[in-house]
């Protein structure tokens, strides 16, 4: 494992801070690139944690880097040819964001996630018992939970604040937010990403069950795949060697932390409880897991 201590919040006071998130601080570079540090926090139920999972951070950034470099022939991305040490020229800082920092271009993000489900879990399963279908998007009768759909499924959702839920919404509605041609653009370059990426992933012994992808456009309208992309923040990664329809199987994500949540006395509103080392330690390696299977790099 390459990775420095943990990190719950970069702290760069010649850069300006522009948004702190759930998981990633973003700094304003200049007019045309950001600076994105993913942080080693982490979130369940749209709430912070307290406690950081140490090297998460670097995980989802080479992750996601994997990605962008697998996806550029499908569709550019944001990262920039701007060097991290232009942007932060103390080397001390530098060695503190460790593999947490990328530049990237300053795009106008799209208000809507693009959501894509190739397995019924989650709130697609509750969906599905309770309507046959997947938000509006009817399906077989007789599915099992975590069962592979027929073919992968484009469910977008509206963008929360921080502390709200995602809203899913019809493609209709989508239309009707970006425009017929780009609502038809996002969603079939989505459900090509996916596809693509989650049959290498398949062949790495990792299910890629769903992932949420976000866009953004450039002066020129030209589309872009910006944020993160299939990592285990953003994805649900099953072990290939354990999975079974008819149950959730276990992942490489926060769902082991959000399984732990849910034995506890706790109404999902902040402060969340504190997490036993026992619990920090194996998440923490599960994100380098799935990293090392999906990259071969540890």
């Amino acid at each position: 494992m390459h990775q420095s201590n943990a990190l719950f919040q970069s702290d760069l006071p010649h850069l300006e801070l522009l948004n702190r998130g759930k998981v990633r601080d973003i700094y304003k570079v200049d007019d045309e690139h950001m600076l994105i540090v993913a942080s080693d926090r982490l979130s369940a139920f749209d709430v912070i944690l307290s406690q950081p999972i140490p090297g998460k951070g670097e995980v989802l950034t080479r992750v996601a880097n994997f990605w962008f470099d697998r996806t550029r022939e499908i569709i550019p991305n944001h990262l920039s040819d701007k060097p991290l040490s232009e942007v932060v020229p103390d080397p001390r800082q530098r060695e503190q964001l460790g593999d947490r920092a990328i530049v990237v271009r300053r795009l106008q993000a799209l208000p809507v996630e693009a959501i894509v489900r190739g397995y019924l879990i989650g709130s697609g399963w509750k969906d599905y018992q309770r309507s046959g279908g997947v938000c509006g998007i009817e399906l077989p009768p007789g599915l099992r939970q975590a069962d592979q759909l027929p073919e992968a499924i484009f469910t977008p959702s509206t963008k929360a604040e921080i502390g709200g839920h995602d809203e899913n919404i019809s493609f209709d509605e989508t239309v009707a937010l970006l425009g017929r041609e780009l609502a038809e653009k996002v969603r079939d370059v989505s459900i090509r990403i996916y596809s693509e990426c989650a049959a290498f992933a398949r062949e790495k012994g990792i299910i890629i069950a769903d992932t949420k992808f976000e866009f953004g456009l450039d002066d020129d309208g030209r589309l872009y795949l910006i944020d993160e992309v299939l990592t285990p923040d953003s994805s649900r990664f099953w072990p290939a060697d354990q999975y079974r329809p008819g149950i959730s199987p276990p992942s490489f994500d926060k769902q082991f932390v959000r399984d732990y949540l849910e034995t506890l006395d706790w109404d999902k509103t902040p402060p969340a409880p504190l997490l036993p080392d026992e619990i920090i330690e194996r998440t923490a390696q599960k994100y380098a897991e799935a990293e090392t299977r999906l990259t071969g790099s540890a």
